[in-house]
């Protein structure tokens, strides 16, 4: 992913954060001889096995997804190959008349991360039971109401044969965060005063993202 320097993240949490927030991500491989790359939506948490603290840009760290079996990608990852991941967080349009200035130009304003990694395909069925064990574990403490899954384990495992599930060592990644760093700071105020306006609850994710930037303008 191209990304000016302006756009950068401050730093790597914002990256990490980003990710959690918006877990359900674009996974992306390559396919075979005479076919197209492979993608899929679908869900990705950090590996509770992981130890320590993610890095920069997030080299070494672990990451697990599954995915439906009869999905002809699961058919095509090969351990060890690589793969991308994309996660896509808060965006907005913004329209040339919250500039109040002639001439303008829309533009979007959006953030994203994307992960580079290596794939390995986990095959023991408790291991896999394991992985989404973990994944409603995670989603229900960040994004849930705390539902106690204990009653519906036995129905997990008449899930399980219909699931593929894999880990992601990650090998880089970049974040790309656009909120109109290039306007003067008078400017991006009114961006951001009409994102925190808006009905969008999107658009009012966005404006805060702005809010936690240094109003520095970049030439």
């Amino acid at each position: 992913m191209f990304v000016p320097p302006q756009y950068r993240e401050p730093d790597g949490s914002w990256m990490v954060d980003l990710m959690r927030r918006n877990p359900l991500a674009l996974c992306v491989t390559n396919g075979g001889a005479g076919e197209g790359p492979f993608a899929t939506h679908l869900p990705v948490i950090r590996d509770p096995g992981m130890t320590g603290e993610w890095s920069e840009d997030l080299t070494g760290g672990l990451l697990l997804g599954h995915m439906n079996l009869q999905n002809p990608h699961w058919a095509a990852l090969r351990d060890g190959q690589p793969v991308l991941l994309v996660f896509a967080g808060p965006h907005a349009y913004v329209s040339p008349t919250i500039y109040e200035k002639t001439p303008a130009a829309p533009t979007w304003d959006f953030t994203a991360v994307h992960v580079h990694g290596t794939v390995e395909k986990i095959t023991s069925a408790e291991d896999t039971l394991e992985v989404v064990k973990a994944t409603v574990r995670s989603f229900e403490q960040d994004l849930g109401t705390g539902w106690d899954m204990t009653e519906s384990e036995e129905y997990f495992h008449k899930l399980l044969p219909g699931v593929g599930a894999f880990r992601i060592t990650v090998t880089g990644a970049e974040g790309m965060f656009k909120l109109s760093q290039e306007q003067q700071p008078h400017v991006r105020d009114r961006v951001h005063d009409a994102f925190a306006g808006h009905p969008c609850g999107r658009h009012r994710e966005t404006a805060q993202l702005m809010a936690q930037l240094p109003h520095t303008v970049h030439t």
